[in-house]
């Protein structure tokens, strides 16, 4: 095949996942499942006729992708969202990954006839979780989480992926080597976790640093110098023996809440890479999948994938958080939302590369089960929110950004204020409004427009206000226009943007 035919195909199949996103909104399904789905389409067993077969790069890629995607969810997270719910979300991301895997592994035993590391390793596998779809099925009904369980949800999807794969190569290692023990598991989890999350503070540290001190000449390279410093980041700490996932979580965390030059731009650039990531890993792992072998598993997957969904997520969870003052609704919810995404099939290929026992099975009924998931969870979850009544408005997304890049030395910062259609403000003046005098409003944007207002400006809903405050004067301005949303409040340097 010529590389203009390559590059003829790989251009369509972006085209069709960027279409395919758009798509989703529609018919309230994540978007990675038409991502996978449209990478079956195109495999060999499919309508493309695509020959692909390589466990060891479609891993390879969802290595790269997974790794790009926890730095952006890092990047994005607020700290002050995630701090009043921080250690839930720690529990939830090791324990309750644990507990999942345990409780999966004794179904496999009794049920599937699976040794015991068999099942840790499938337990293992199918235990994290993808807040990406879970959000993205919410904001296409409309529909948003009250607090706490929005950051919680977030910040236990963003952590948990190291863990599992942890766990997951642990196992791995021991279905390979049969003189190891689960004994040898404890130290590496003691060297791995608090090395990652020690070198993840530190290269989060030096990331700003290098990129307010470099100073280059040209503003096309911070993009370039930051791509680089989460690759040096995982691999720094890989080989000081820590895991490379966490540590990348970490210091996308620690940037995404300091000051440092383009932020604005830099954050834009790694949420693109992000979704570039997720299209191409989930059409790799599409690819990779042969339809004809998920067949002979659907029975057995589904049996696994409805006792992980109604008794070993919610016990689990159940059990995490026993004494934490969740109510019992969000407990539930919490419960309901574990949605499996792409995460799952990447850990599938990986005894697929090592030629473990049953790696073919597990890795088709991984797949099996994280399809179900979508399927079942995704839709439900809706429905789900409002019975229990714990469903929220979804803030509006202005169609575009009036945001500004401002000095560090300022305090205070720019904001977008979405004005939602049931607002007090709606219909009012500025002047009317009652706002802190240090506030102004430097611009609305209506209908694809902008102007400068007066006092005697009237507000429409869905204006976009942009905002000149500090933090305090913010949170005073979106509580009198009832249009709190946690994401543009100040992180702790004092920066909105």
């Amino acid at each position: 095949m010529s590389i203009e035919s390559v590059f003829l195909g790989v251009s369509v199949l972006l085209l069709l996942s960027v279409l395919a996103s758009k798509a989703s909104a529609k018919l309230g399904v994540p978007a990675l499942l038409l991502f996978i789905l449209i990478g079956m389409f195109a495999g060999s067993e499919g309508p493309g006729g695509i020959e692909f077969d390589y466990p060891r790069l479609a891993q390879s890629l969802g290595v790269l992708a997974l790794l790009f995607i926890l730095f952006a969810g890092g990047l994005d997270t607020e700290w002050t969202s995630i701090r009043p719910i921080l250690w839930h979300g720690v529990a939830l991301s090791t324990l309750g990954v644990g507990l999942t895997a345990v409780f999966v592994a004794w179904f496999a035993v009794r049920v599937l006839d699976f040794s015991l590391l068999e099942g840790l390793l499938l337990g293992s596998i199918v235990s994290s979780t993808d807040a990406a779809a879970v959000f993205a099925v919410l904001r296409s009904r409309n529909v948003s989480l009250k607090n706490p369980l929005k950051p919680l949800l977030e910040f236990e999807s963003g952590s948990n992926d190291p863990m599992a794969v942890f766990l997951t190569l642990g196992f791995v290692s021991l279905l390979m080597n049969k003189d190891a023990s689960l004994i040898d598991l404890l130290p590496k989890f003691a060297l791995q976790m608090p090395v990652g999350a020690l070198l993840g503070w530190i290269m989060g540290k030096g990331m700003v640093l290098a990129i307010n001190k470099l100073r280059l000449e040209y503003d096309g390279l911070y993009p370039v110098l930051s791509l680089s410093l989460v690759l040096f980041t995982y691999g720094i700490t890989d080989a000081l023996g820590g895991n490379g996932f966490l540590a990348a979580y970490i210091a996308g965390l620690i940037m995404g809440n300091s000051s440092f030059v383009h932020k604005a731009s830099l954050i834009r650039f790694h949420d693109g890479l992000a979704w570039l990531m997720q299209i191409t890993m989930f059409l790799a792992l599409g690819l990779q999948v042969f339809p004809s072998r998920i067949v002979p598993v659907i029975g057995i997957g589904l049996l696994v994938s409805l006792f992980l969904m109604l008794l070993a997520r919610p016990l689990s969870v159940f059990l995490t958080l026993a004494f934490t003052r969740l109510s019992l609704k969000e407990k539930t919810l919490i419960s309901w939302v574990g949605l499996r995404g792409a995460v799952p099939i990447i850990l599938g290929t990986f005894p697929l590369v090592a030629g473990a026992p049953k790696a073919d099975m597990i890795f088709n009924m991984v797949f099996f089960i994280v399809l179900t998931s979508v399927l079942l969870q995704g839709t439900s979850l809706p429905l789900v929110a409002r019975w229990l009544g714990l469903e929220s408005p979804l803030p509006s997304i202005p169609e575009y950004s009036l945001q500004l890049e401002k000095p560090d030395s300022i305090k205070a910062g720019l904001a977008e204020i979405t004005i939602s259609p049931t607002s007090a403000a709606v219909g009012k003046q500025i002047v009317g409004l009652g706002l802190p005098k240090e506030v102004v409003i430097m611009m609305i944007g209506r209908n694809n427009h902008a102007f400068i207002p007066t006092g005697r400006s009237l507000l429409q809903a869905r204006d976009t206000l942009l905002v000149f405050a500090d933090k305090e004067r913010l949170t005073e301005t979106l509580e009198i226009i009832d249009a709190y949303d946690p994401r543009r409040i100040p992180g702790p340097s004092g920066e909105v943007v």
